[in-house]
């Protein structure tokens, strides 16, 4: 078979623009309408046909929904210092897999506000049907201005001899301190960070172009971020520009019903305001650009197999074109649909009961306004229609007959139409998981018939929905946000940093740690879910308490400590270590010296001993003594002996001395 020739440019940008043009999100879709009467419903904007001199009435069943879901939400995922938990794949990862829980969790809560990530990200989702967040290792240089004053000769050297930083301005003075001629320099400098970083920004969806088949966001053939940038923006990410030969893109992108609808309800935003208008405008660095950064699937390099490519372009003109490992947007969805990424919202679900209640409430306020102001049968002729006309109270109507005035009968449908809004209320509770009693409105939750077990299986029935939502939005996206996160870092941080984990002060170097770990993300939801696990780890603690008491070895001082950590954390409070130590982190006890009284007994005893020995010296010496002498008395009697021999065989005295 005869290899196929490669793709050319051209080839490639007609292949992206048919991509934009068949893409969700593109025009004027079914799904971009939906989105944008969704926006609207939420805002309680007028419906559209609405009569002039009726109610004008519109319900706010779906804000209420979705502002009631966020704080349960965030209360699972950020209540504490812990989102995600890696855990280790083998018995040497532990420690390692200790630090990178921390340092992840740390990176996204504390260094990039990851609760506001959050509540943004879920906010998205359930008026929306997705929520996007878009994760990358930034490359861009991060440059930021910096204004010193009086710094003295060596501060001022100190100070620009890092090659990070450019001296803009630079004045010096001398002052005279103590007799002293020194020399003071005022400096502004520029500070770039060339290190790059770890990204993660929320995405409006109406940014989004998605291929229509795509069962995943990951394995689409085409993925779009369309987003509005200045020339400043795009050349600090690296793109060389000429403003003056840039388009400046089609009225479908600024027309995107989407977008207008976001800025609908306090017209906040104009279409032409940086248009036309820009003409007039000279600083061109503040001229903006509709910039595609596209993610597709091709045969750039003619293999035969289709790889993931980014490319970035404005209009026609292709600002770059590379191979990339992986698709750097992660969605999540309410209430997915298999087969499909696109979900369907809590809005979706709530929008038809909203204009059913507005359609009911307003009947009910034209049937009052109708009791309180009737219609009336007037005999023509017979009354003066300007003092009719004329509505004040205590007012006189002029007639030239009795009975002339009479009231139309109307009959009130209030007392036929709370019942169906408390239906409807009711089929509101069981699509989203929001009760008028996890919301603190069931005055008959209180009263003294109620059980509190009657409350907390009534809580935790309507907590099941949100509990699904939680679930689904745990696995679906917080734990691949993460574990992206995890990866980055591992790729691309190759220098230790120093934060403060845990209490103390640690270095992190992610490329040391291992290429994989499993990932954890914990759900529990509600107050009462709370005050339910609150209840059981203090059971829990005071079983352990009393195992350990009595002897029992089923539990020990870690098993302790995880108890104590769990109850602080489902109280609501962040960081455990203010409270309790871990006792993996306290250092073993270390020997102590010998105690005093035992310390002075053998004191006692060596100096019997030496005494002893002293003694044992003593007799030794006395017996060795003796001995000679004995030696000396036996030779004096030896000697004794031989001079009396002598003296017989002489017959005169002889003395015999000892040498």
């Amino acid at each position: 078979m005869a290899k196929q020739p490669k793709l050319t440019e051209e080839q490639l940008l007609t292949r992206i623009h048919q991509e934009i043009r068949g893409a969700i999100g593109y025009g004027g879709d079914e799904v971009s309408v939906q989105r944008e009467e969704a926006q609207r419903y939420y805002f309680g904007e007028p419906f559209g046909g609405e009569q002039e001199g009726r109610s004008q009435y519109v319900d706010s069943s779906v804000a209420d929904a979705i502002e009631w879901m966020k704080p349960s939400l965030m209360r699972v995922f950020a209540s504490g210092d812990s989102i995600v938990t890696f855990n280790p794949t083998r018995p040497d990862q532990v420690e390692q897999a200790k630090q990178a829980t921390d340092y992840v969790n740390w990176v996204f809560l504390k260094s990039m506000k990851g609760w506001k990530i959050l509540l943004d990200w879920f906010h998205d989702a359930l008026l929306l049907k997705n929520g996007f967040v878009k994760v990358w290792w930034d490359y861009s240089e991060d440059k930021q201005r910096e204004e010193y004053e009086r710094l003295t000769d060596i501060e001022f050297e100190s100070l620009i001899s890092v090659d990070e930083v450019e001296v803009i301005e630079h004045t010096q003075t001398g002052e005279d301190m103590g007799g002293v001629e020194v020399v003071l320099h005022d400096v502004v400098i520029m500070r770039t960070a060339k290190d790059g970083r770890i990204r993660v920004e929320n995405v409006v969806p109406d940014e989004i172009l998605l291929a229509r088949e795509s069962n995943s966001l990951s394995e689409s053939r085409f993925v779009c971020h369309r987003v509005k940038k200045t020339v400043t923006e795009l050349r600090e990410m690296g793109f060389e520009i000429d403003p003056d030969t840039l388009p400046r893109g089609d009225d479908m992108d600024e027309l995107s019903v989407q977008r207008l609808a976001r800025y609908s309800f306090d017209d906040t935003y104009e279409f032409g305001i940086w248009g036309d208008a820009e003409e007039g405008n000279q600083d061109k660095s503040t001229w903006t650009y509709w910039l595609y950064e596209c993610y597709l699937r091709c045969d750039w390099d003619n293999d035969g197999l289709a790889e993931l490519r980014k490319v970035c372009l404005i209009g026609d003109k292709v600002l770059e074109n590379v191979a990339v490992d992986n698709i750097p947007f992660i969605t999540i969805t309410p209430t997915p649909i298999p087969g499909k990424t696109i979900g369907l919202s809590v809005a979706d679900l709530v929008m038809p009961l909203q204009e059913i209640k507005s359609s009911i409430m307003r009947n009910v306020l034209d049937s009052m306004y109708l009791s309180n102001q009737p219609r009336l049968s007037v005999q023509e002729g017979m009354v003066n229609l300007d003092d009719l006309l004329t509505q004040r109270v205590g007012g006189i109507v002029r007639t030239k007959a009795p009975n002339a005035i009479v009231p139309l009968p109307n009959h009130p449908i209030e007392a036929h139409t709370f019942g169906l809004i408390e239906y409807l209320d009711g089929v509101r509770e069981s699509r989203t998981g929001v009760s008028r009693m996890s919301q603190g409105l069931n005055d008959n939750a209180l009263t003294s018939h109620t059980t509190a077990t009657a409350v907390n299986q009534v809580m935790s029935a309507s907590h099941s929905r949100l509990e699904l939502v939680a679930r689904v939005f745990a696995e679906t996206g917080v734990k691949e946000l993460m574990e992206r996160i995890y990866e980055l870092l591992q790729k691309n941080q190759d220098k230790e940093k120093v934060v403060q984990l845990r209490g103390d002060w640690v270095g992190v170097r992610p490329d040391q740690w291992n290429d994989k770990m499993d990932a954890t993300v914990a759900v529990g939801v509600g107050s009462g879910n709370k005050d339910q696990q609150i209840a059981h780890l203090s059971n829990l603690l005071q079983y352990g308490t009393q195992a350990i008491a009595g002897g029992l070895p089923i539990f020990n001082v870690q098993n302790i400590y995880n108890i104590i950590a769990q109850l602080i954390k489902a109280q609501g409070f962040m960081n455990v270590g203010d409270f309790v130590t871990d006792p993996s982190m306290i250092p073993p006890p270390q020997p102590q010296g010998p105690d005093p009284e035992m310390q002075l007994q053998q004191q006692e005893m060596q100096v019997k001993t030496a005494e002893l020995e002293i003694k044992a010296g003593e007799l030794e010496l006395k017996r060795q003594q003796l001995a000679q002498k004995t030696q000396e008395a036996d030779v004096d009697a030896a000697l004794r002996a031989e001079e009396l021999v002598l003296e017989r065989e002489q017959k005169r005295a002889v003395a015999i001395g000892r040498t």
